[in-house]
C-alpha cells in the first residue's frame, strides 16, 4: 500500500522544479494511497490537489490548506464528508464514486462560503428520495451539483419542502448504517477466514519443507518430467484459485475494493517471485582464455572500427560512444596484445592481434634505419655556423652580385690546413693580422 511521502511529492512536482513548499497544483491519482497525511505542513500553498482513484477512507489533514480551490478525491473509500471547514477559498469539491452513506454530513461545508460547484454522484446518498432537493436547500451558496446548474425556481421550491424532504433522509441514512454495519461484519469474518487459510497454508509447505520424506524433497529426485507436471499442477490451480476469485460476487463496498487491491499485489508479489526464481545467473563474462588469448566483447553494442597503420607504425581504434556522456565514465585500458574500454561498466573489448608480424618488424626496421640517414640531412640543410654567417651586409650583397661571373671562373684554392671541406678562400678579402 502506498503512502505519502517526501519523496513522491516531490517527483510529482517537476513542473516546480522539485520545490514542494511554494507548490500550487499536485497530482497524486493512482498511488494507492490509503491516508491523507503530510500535505498540509508541506504543501500550505496549494490550489490544486488531485487525488482521484486511490484507498483513502477519511478527509483529514487538509484544514491548513487555506488556498486550495480546487479538490478532486474521486474514486477513493470516503464514507463521510469532514474536516474540510479550513479550506476558505475551496471552490470545488469532487466526491464522485464513494461510499458517503451520511448525506447530512455535507452541513460541514455550509462554512465553505465560496463553494460553488460539487460532485456526489455514484454514493450511495445519491440515490436516497429528495438527495438533490436536500443538498441544494442545506447549500446555499453551490452554483452546480452533479455537473448540473441549480435554478433559482429549484432552491426556492427545495427550501420550501426542506422539513419533509430533511425527515425522509434522517430515515433513509439510518436503514443505510444498519445495512453498512452488517456488510462491515461480513467483511470482516472474510478477512478473518481467508487469514486462517493462509496461515494454514503456510504451516502446512513448512512441515513439507522440514519433512525429508516430503513429496516436496521427492521432487528433487524425481525425473524432470515429473518436475514440470507438479509445476503445471500448481499453476493449473492458482489459475483456477484466481478465476474463482474474480468471479465470486461480492457486494461495492470499501473492504471489497482493498480486499481486491491485496489480492492483485498477492499476484504481483508470487509472479516477481516466480520470475526471480527463473532468472539464471549469468557467468562470469571470459575476456582472456586459458592461453592468454583476448576474446573480442562488444557487451555495450557501440559502433566501432579498428586501423592498422604500418606506414605510421600505429593502430587507431574509433569508438562511437553515446552523446553527452560523461568522459569520467569511460575507462581505457591499452596492452600489447589487445584494447579494452570499459563504457558506463560495460566490457568493450577489441582485440589489436597482428598476425603478420614479419612484415610489422621489417618495416619497423627499415624505418629505423631510414631515420639517422634522414636526420643527418635534415641536420646538414637547417644546420647554421654563426661565424660564417653575421649580420646582413647591403654592400655586399651588391658586391657579390657583380663579381659573380667572374668568382666561378676563378677557382678558389683550398688549402689542407682548412678544416671546413665547404671553405671557399676569397683572394679579394684581406688577411685578418
Amino acid at each position: 500500500m502506498g503512502r505519502i511521502t517526501e519523496d513522491l511529492i516531490r517527483r510529482n512536482a517537476a513542473h516546480n522544479d522539485c520545490v514542494i513548499f511554494s507548490l500550487e497544483e499536485l497530482s497524486l491519482h493512482q498511488q494507492e494511497l490509503e491516508k491523507l497525511e503530510h500535505i498540509d505542513k508541506w504543501c500550505r500553498d496549494l490550489k490544486i490537489l488531485y487525488l482521484q482513484n486511490n484507498l483513502i477512507g477519511k478527509i483529514e489533514n487538509v484544514g491548513k490548506l487555506k488556498k486550495l480551490e480546487y479538490l478532486n478525491l474521486a474514486l477513493n473509500n470516503i464514507e463521510k464528508i469532514e474536516n474540510l471547514e479550513g479550506c476558505e477559498w475551496l471552490t470545488k469539491l469532487d466526491l464522485t464514486v464513494n461510499f458517503i452513506g451520511e448525506l447530512s454530513s455535507i452541513k460541514t461545508l455550509q462554512h465553505n462560503i465560496h463553494l460553488k460547484e460539487l460532485f456526489l454522484m455514484g454514493n450511495p446518498c445519491a440515490d436516497f428520495d429528495g438527495y438533490r432537493q436536500f443538498v441544494v436547500a442545506t447549500l446555499q451558496q453551490l452554483k452546480w451539483l452533479d455537473g448540473k446548474e441549480i435554478e433559482r425556481s429549484e432552491r426556492i421550491q427545495a427550501l420550501q419542502n426542506f422539513p419533509v424532504i430533511e425527515q425522509q433522509i434522517r430515515e433513509q441514512e439510518k436503514a443505510y448504517c444498519l445495512k453498512r454495519a452488517k456488510d462491515k461484519e461480513e467483511a470482516q469474518r472474510n478477512l478473518r477466514e481467508e487469514e486462517e487459510k493462509e496461515a494454514k497454508a503456510r504451516s502446512y509447505l513448512g512441515f513439507e519443507g522440514q519433512s525429508p520424506f516430503s513429496v516436496e524433497s521427492s521432487c528433487h529426485v524425481q525425473a524432470p518430467e515429473g518436475q514440470e507436471g507438479k509445476c503445471n499442477q500448481k499453476k493449473s490451480k492458482d489459475s483456477e484459485d484466481d478465476l474463482e476469485f474474480w468471479n465470486k460476487p461480492s457486494l461495492f463496498t470499501p473492504e471489497s475494493r482493498l480486499e481486491t487491491l491485496r489480492h492483485m499485489e498477492k499476484q504481483r508479489k508470487d509472479q516477481e517471485k516466480l520470475s526471480e526464481k527463473k532468472k539464471k545467473v549469468k557467468p562470469p563474462r571470459i575476456l582472456i582464455t586459458k592461453d592468454g588469448k583476448a576474446l573480442n566483447v562488444n557487451d555495450p553494442k557501440l559502433d566501432f572500427s579498428l586501423k592498422d597503420d604500418e606506414k605510421h607504425n600505429q593502430i587507431i581504434l574509433d569508438l562511437a560512444v553515446y552523446r553527452y556522456m560523461d568522459t569520467s565514465l569511460i575507462d581505457v585500458d591499452v596492452q600489447p596484445t589487445y584494447v579494452r574500454v570499459m563504457v558506463k561498466g560495460k566490457v568493450d573489448g577489441v582485440i589489436t592481434g597482428r598476425r603478420q608480424t614479419s612484415k610489422s618488424e621489417k618495416s619497423t626496421s627499415d624505418s629505423s634505419r631510414e631515420r639517422p640517414n634522414r636526420r643527418s640531412k635534415e641536420i646538414e640543410k637547417l644546420e647554421v655556423d654563426p661565424s660564417k654567417h653575421s649580420f646582413p651586409d647591403v654592400a655586399s650583397i651588391v658586391q657579390e652580385k657583380k663579381h659573380r661571373p667572374r668568382r666561378i671562373q676563378s677557382e678558389p684554392k683550398i688549402t689542407a690546413s682548412e678544416e671546413d671541406p665547404e671553405f671557399e678562400d676569397n683572394p679579394e678579402v684581406p688577411p685578418l693580422i
